[in-house]
């Protein structure tokens, strides 16, 4: 599958009631696109994540959550992995339909990341990435990066002038 785009705002993802979410409604803010699991060993990260959502998102920061169960570590239903991350971590951004990050099921937007980061398939949960105002990638993190890690990069993002894609 050949994708187009030139930016993330050229996707759209499933939320957990079947509802689209075109990503051009986060145009002019900084995007964490983030593959979950609610089993696996990193999902406290999800406390992090919320935290930082909370901190700037008034000034900018939006997350999607995409829980995969590509590495067998998620619950069977997408609206209880949702379900999971708001009891046990406070999840209040957006927890989309469980998506695939790798072979020939990628959801597109993974695919376009993974082709604009130049860092190949993805090799586990937890990996992320931090979007800028314009829907351009500006760095994929790994799994075992925690979110408050990338808290200056995100800082930097969104000190960055609103300049739309």
């Amino acid at each position: 599958m050949i994708i187009m785009a030139t930016s993330v705002y050229d996707f759209t993802v499933k939320e957990i009631g079947g509802g689209s979410i075109p990503l051009r409604l986060y145009k002019g803010q900084v995007l964490i696109v983030v593959n979950t699991a609610s089993k696996c060993g990193l999902a406290p990260q999800l406390e992090q994540l919320e935290r930082l959502y909370q901190d700037y998102h008034d000034q900018g920061l939006a997350i999607i959550g995409m829980p995969s169960d590509q590495f067998h570590q998620e619950l069977a239903d997408d609206h209880d992995a949702a379900e999971y991350c708001q009891m046990h971590y406070g999840v209040t951004f957006p927890i989309t339909q469980r998506i695939a990050v790798n072979g020939k099921q990628t959801a597109p937007l993974f695919k376009y990341l993974k082709d604009v980061s130049k860092a190949g398939m993805i090799k586990w949960n937890y990996t992320k990435f931090l979007v800028g105002r314009d829907g351009q990638l500006i760095h994929r993190y790994g799994p075992l990066t925690q979110p408050n890690a990338m808290e200056n990069a995100i800082k930097q993002a969104l000190a960055a002038p609103t300049v739309m894609a």
